[in-house]
């Protein structure tokens, strides 16, 4: 793929802003961060566009709870053509983090996130989407 340079001006504190955003996510310098950017913005451009993407939905709870890891399973369960496959991790001895993947429509694997993030006494949830296509 062919590289293409130009000039870009930002005022003083944008550019603070890019050098604290290369810093905190390890880019090796200012374009490495600007290509995630726009890669980033065009992924979620084609989230709104309603497109085919991938992703996952990470939950963190209390597995003692069992009715969280049912209701789970029963969510899972009604949406299973979306729902590519789980996994489940014990991070310590209390907290359980569930990793499901997911694949489909980006309004429907929206609506499958808020569900589950959602179910009460999840501590945490995030869902996160890349381009399948």
């Amino acid at each position: 793929m062919a590289v293409s340079r130009f000039g870009v001006s930002l005022d003083e504190d944008l550019l603070k802003a890019l050098d604290n955003y290369v810093s905190e996510n390890a880019f090796s310098n200012r374009s490495q961060a600007i290509r995630h950017l726009i890669e980033k913005n065009m992924v979620e451009e084609k989230w709104k566009c309603d497109n085919i993407v991938a992703g996952a939905v990470v939950l963190v709870f209390n597995h003692s709870k069992k009715e969280i890891i049912k209701k789970s399973a029963a969510i899972q369960y009604a949406h299973k053509t979306h729902i590519l496959s789980s996994q489940s991790f014990f991070l310590n001895e209390i907290n359980l983090m569930e990793i499901i993947a997911v694949k489909g429509p980006s309004r429907i694997l929206t609506e499958i996130s808020d569900q589950l993030i959602s179910i009460k006494g999840i501590q945490h949830g995030k869902l996160v989407m890349s381009k399948a296509e």
